[in-house]
């Protein structure tokens, strides 16, 4: 414990960032990370509990008060030891986590809980600028070839660890770049893509192998077009184990009237439409919602990001639909702690200009000329059916009303993986259409063949896709060597 004293002496301090009318003119990333003594400072806080709630709030069991001792005595290599020793890429954490480690810090059962996003966010970088992160290549090679498919953070963090167990690992990924979500999905403003690519360097370095445009299916799947495509049967006779890590894709649909006019699109086309676009692709009639009138229905990160990239494109005005109640604007903290608390968040993006309504339905969309114009939408209320127990809700009476939507774009969340790749693997699913697998192996019902990530799990956060990749390469190691040493 670096100083006993620290968290009654110092307030928590929130990463400076760029105004959000200057920001919005750009796509860089506008969080700076805690200067050295700023970050010395708010590790101070940490008070070393004798239970760390926030090791088991953190879904890769970062060693939180560990390296929040070693940066107050500002012993930066160690404690970038510590932070790389449970998390493969914790440049990402650092980001785009939600931080649920905070949520469970013991501080914050009275006060606010200790900065640990933000020290993660400075050891990582401190860790690049001065040239600590190197490869780790492997002293001995096994002879096992492994297949991971899908270049997510699950399947990054799968195919890192089993590089550096000594496997020859080979990276499929069906876009044309390497990262998943991470890549199409997170507007560069939250994740500049130079991030990804500084670990791609590194894993190649380390032995790990990447074959982006392939497509692991069955030749005439929907999305197969212009791709090379391998299929199962090839990679299952070609390697020892195969990985299957890809994302959870299928995105919720909107059966409503008008769901078919022009106009109306899901949220991870317009997002992979935009991180193309800064990447320098030229593209064709990419969707813009300059000058537009834009809603976005659905109110998690995705919507999110929705908002700030159509603040970004210069829209009219941004309006975010919610279905859920609004959430207080603070936790029960002696009813929800540790654990991650229902309650509002206001995201950088709806800093920068948004308007935002929960509990309301879509009932139908209007347009003109085959472009959608309008939505009509209701209020609904919530209530527990004395039945089932169950929360329902109804439409409000006279609640309906109308709204200006040029451009209306879905982030309502994924249901399931892509059903014709889990087919062409002939894998068991579970009830939500996931890989069946359980944590304790990861393993598939096909021999060789495991899962992790949210193939296996469904939507999810970053973190849980590494925790998920790291476990999953413990048992693939398990399965070829007959024992492992690598971290679970």
């Amino acid at each position: 414990m670096g100083k006993i004293t620290g968290f009654l002496e110092h307030k928590r301090l929130k990463e400076a960032a760029e105004a959000p009318q200057k920001r919005l003119k750009n796509w860089r990333e506008f969080v700076l990370h805690l200067t050295d003594d700023e970050s010395k400072q708010q590790a101070a806080r940490c008070m070393d509990c004798g239970i760390p709630f926030c090791n088991n709030g953190c879904p890769v069991n970062n060693i939180i008060p560990d390296w929040n001792d070693l940066v107050y005595r500002q012993e930066w290599k160690r404690a970038l030891d510590v932070l790389h020793s449970t998390n493969n890429f914790p440049e990402f954490t650092g980001r785009i986590c939600p931080a649920p480690c905070e949520a469970a810090c013991t501080l914050n059962i009275n006060s606010d809980a200790v900065g640990i996003k933000s020290i993660e966010h400075a050891i990582i970088d401190k860790g690049w600028a001065e040239g600590w992160v190197l490869p780790q290549v492997p002293t001995r090679k096994t002879g096992k070839k492994v297949a991971v498919v899908g270049s997510g953070p699950a399947g990054m963090a799968c195919a890192q660890q089993l590089a550096r167990a000594g496997h020859a690992v080979t990276l499929f990924e069906k876009s044309d770049r390497i990262g998943g979500l991470l890549r199409y999905g997170i507007p560069d403003f939250k994740l500049e893509k130079t991030q990804i690519d500084r670990r791609i360097s590194q894993m190649e370095a380390e032995g790990v192998e990447f074959e982006p445009s392939t497509y692991i299916g069955q030749p005439g799947d929907a999305g197969s077009d212009g791709l090379t495509v391998r299929t199962p049967a090839s990679l299952m006779d070609e390697f020892d184990a195969v990985v299957m890590s890809g994302g959870s894709e299928t995105p919720r649909d909107l059966p409503v009237p008008g769901r078919e006019l022009d106009g109306v699109y899901y949220a991870m086309d317009f997002l992979r439409q935009q991180n193309k676009a800064v990447a320098g692709d030229r593209l064709t009639n990419q969707t813009l919602a300059k000058g537009k009138h834009v809603v976005v229905i659905g109110g998690g990160d995705t919507g999110s990001d929705c908002v700030g990239t159509s603040n970004r494109h210069g829209a009219a005005s941004v309006t975010q639909f919610e279905l859920m109640p609004q959430p207080p604007e603070s936790e029960n903290k002696e009813m929800t702690w540790p654990y991650w608390p229902a309650k509002l968040r206001t995201s950088s993006s709806h800093e920068e200009g948004c308007e935002r309504d929960w509990a309301v339905t879509t009932k139908s969309l209007e347009g003109a000329d085959g472009k959608v114009k309008k939505l009509i939408g209701a209020r609904v209320e919530w209530f527990k059916d004395d039945a089932t127990g169950q929360m329902k809700m109804r439409e409000v009476e006279g609640s309906e009303f109308e709204i200006k939507a040029d451009l209306v774009l879905l982030a309502m969340g994924f249901v399931s993986p892509t059903a014709h790749v889990l087919d062409s693997f002939g894998v068991e699913r579970d009830a939500r259409g996931n890989v069946r697998a359980n944590t304790d192996d990861y393993r598939t019902s096909v021999d060789g063949l495991f899962a992790a990530g949210d193939m296996r799990r469904g939507q999810s956060l970053v973190v849980w896709a590494i925790r998920e990749g790291r476990q999953c390469a413990r048992s693939v190691d398990e399965y070829l060597m007959g024992a492992s040493d690598l971290p679970r």
